[in-house]
Formats: C-alpha cells, structure tokens, sequence
C-alpha cells in the first residue's frame, strides 16, 4: 500500500514557507485545489486508497533525529519552529476527496500554516497510486539508477550544479530513493542535493528550496497584485535576513516582477529562479534587468527548473555561459522516467482569507498563458490591474 515514510518526506520550500507564515500570518486560512492538467482518468475505488493513505498520514511525526538534523541544516530557523514541528500533525480532517466516475476531486482547507504541507505529499501520492492501481509496469530497478547515471553523465560535460526537484510527480518513492542514491554516488560535484528534505537528510546532502507561488498569491490577497512581489520579498527578506535568497519571479510574469524587484532587493537576493515561459528570453530580460541596476549578472544567478531535459539544460548553459550565473532544478525527468506517461497534475492554492479579511480568489499568472490558474474573472481583474497582454 501507498504511504509516506516520514514527516520531511516533503520539498524543503514548503517548511521554509510554513516557518515564515507562522512567524507573519498565523491566523490566515487557505484553500487548495487539485487540478488534472493531463486529464488522466483515475481507476474505480481511486479515492478510497487515496483517502486510506491520508488516512494514514496522521501517525506521521518528527522523530528526534530528523529534528536534530533540520536545526543543524538551517540555523536561520528559531528553534522553536522545530519544536512546533515536533508536535505538528497532518489532519485528514482538512483534506475532501470524492470521485465520480473517473473525474477526481481533492480540496483541502484550513490555517495556512497547517495545510501548507499538504500539497506536495498529495501530489506524489496521487501518482504512486495512480500508478499502482493502472497496473503499469516500470523499468527495473537496476535501469532506473543506469537511467540516471547516464544523465548525469552528459551533465558533467556541461560543467554545471544540478538539484532534484522531482517530489510532487514522482513515480513512486522507491524511484525518488533509488535516483537520490544514484546521483549522491555519482563521482562528480554536478550533484548538489534535493528539495525533498527525507531524502536529503538519509543521503547526507543538501536540501534546497526557497519560496513558492502561493507565497505571492496570498500576497496578492491582502495586498493587492501592485503590492504582491515587492511586500512578498520584503516579508521574506525580513524573515530571513539575507538567507535563502533566490526570488521566484513569475507569479505574475516576469515582466512585472522586474518592475517590482527595485535595487535593494535586487542587491539583497542571490538570484532568481526561473518557471514557466522560454528560458531563454528569460535570460535575456534577467540579465537586463541586472545591468540597469548596475550590478554584474555574473554575480548573481538563474535557477532554472521548468520541465528540465538534457537538450533544454544544454540550449540554456550555451546562452548563459559568461554572462550570468546558472544552475538547474530537474524534476520528473529524473524522478519519473520510468517509461511510463508522466502525469501532469498540480495541487494549486485556489482561495486565500488574510486576518480580518474575506476570503478572496487567488490566481497565478504564468509566462506561459495556458498556465494561468485560477478564477477566470480574478485572472482578467488581474491582468487590468497590472496591464499585461496576452
């Protein structure tokens, strides 16, 4: 039976972001939603094996080991996330299954600091169950780590750093191990470690993660789209004070990112990291944007990570290479190649209800247009508001 082995069996950001909202808004409450962007049609009885492994995540606690390794790991945490962390747990309570023929619904609500870590666990559960119930056979173990030794390989040669970022699409977490083990052994520095924390601390690597769009999304509902990236980074920075310092930047395009990203925060983040929209282009306006501030992009850096393979991270190294800083977040390019359909599914927050407010629709506004998400009508009151044409 599918289930989660441990508590830290999660991507890094998702704690990062849980430490910085019980820290700024713990009364906020907040609403996800799955959504089946490859429209895969889930098997008879789907929702009950989901709803039992749900179900089962609620024995989940920190251990006292795991909890000594996250306060080594991140100093800039206080210590008494980590004891809150000890005593959190996952409430199925929160999370609404139901299914209807082979249309699958998942919804959960609840204080953000809570539901916060849900997301990426009902991904990845999704898919080792989907893939279990279909019956679809795998490569063997043995040619999942040849699999990934033979990226890596070809990645050496291309004089880079290279994290996994393949948690929420996985095909299961036999695959996810067997990848870590695989690339931690590889004998090269390309490998520089994993967002899922589990993982990270069992193969003695690092876990990497900053922040993720619902960060700016419920930005965006208690102050406004024009006021979203800069107090988002503000209350960041202000939290973290310098560390963990790469911007995600296209949570309302890129293009009124860069508005919004003035010379202090510029200066004060390492980087930025890269989603959605042409990678190259993005480059290109990044390193614009440094020099008209007068800062060497050399000194900065792009963390790609939007559907990553060898000739996407190849395009990319050549256009960048001495002109700006570079490296590479890969997903379900190593955590799913298995020769099965990789499935295209997110779990995305949909409703946001700051202290003291409504509860207000949130959107995403991509660099790719068909993967805005969100109410339509807040979609089009957005992009009024910040004046984008697409």
């Amino acid at each position: 039976m599918t289930q989660l082995v441990s508590i830290l069996d999660n991507d890094f950001y998702k704690f990062t972001m849980q430490y910085a909202v019980s820290k700024l808004f713990p009364k906020a409450l907040a609403k996800y939603q799955f959504i089946n962007r490859g429209e895969h049609q889930f098997p008879e009885g789907f929702d009950n094996k989901l709803k039992e492994a749900i179900s089962d995540m609620a024995q989940l606690k920190l251990t006292q080991g795991e909890k000594k390794y996250f306060k080594d790991t991140c100093p800039y945490i206080d210590p008494i996330y980590f004891d809150f962390l000890q005593g959190y747990r996952y409430d199925p309570a929160e999370v609404n299954i139901q299914q209807v023929g082979h249309n699958l619904t998942v919804e959960v609500q609840g204080y953000w600091y809570r539901t916060i870590l849900w997301e990426v666990p009902i991904m990845s559960l999704i898919c080792e169950t989907y893939y279990e119930m279909t019956g679809a056979q795998r490569v063997a173990n043995d040619e999942v780590c040849v699999i990934a030794e033979s990226k890596m390989d070809k990645y050496d040669k291309l004089n880079i750093t290279i994290a996994d970022f393949g948690t929420r699409r996985r095909h299961s977490y036999q695959v996810h191990d067997l990848v870590i083990k695989t690339l931690k052994q590889h004998p090269t520095k390309t490998f520089i470690g994993t967002s899922n924390v589990h993982l990270a601390m069992k193969y003695d690597t690092t876990p990497i993660g900053t922040h993720a769009h619902e960060w700016f999304m419920f930005h965006a509902a208690k102050y406004g789209y024009k006021m979203a990236n800069l107090l988002s980074l503000e209350h960041w920075s202000e939290v973290y004070r310098g560390d963990l310092g790469i911007a995600l930047s296209d949570t309302y395009t890129t293009e009124v990112f860069f508005k919004q990203f003035d010379k202090k925060l510029t200066k004060l983040f390492d980087g930025v990291r890269h989603d959605s929209g042409d990678p190259i282009e993005f480059a290109q306006l990044t390193i614009d944007h440094y020099k008209s501030q007068g800062i060497d992009p050399r000194s900065k850096s792009i963390i790609f990570s939007d559907g990553l393979d060898y000739d996407k991270v190849e395009t990319i190294v050549r256009f960048c290479e001495g002109k700006i800083g570079h490296s590479f977040g890969i997903g379900t390019d190593f955590t799913n190649d298995v020769g099965l359909e990789r499935m295209n599914i997110v779990v995305k927050m949909v409703e946001a209800q700051p202290e003291g407010g409504p509860w207000t629709d949130v959107i995403k506004l991509s660099d790719e247009p068909n993967k805005h998400t969100g109410n339509k009508d807040e979609i089009n009151l957005a992009k009024s508001v910040l004046n984008i044409n697409d």
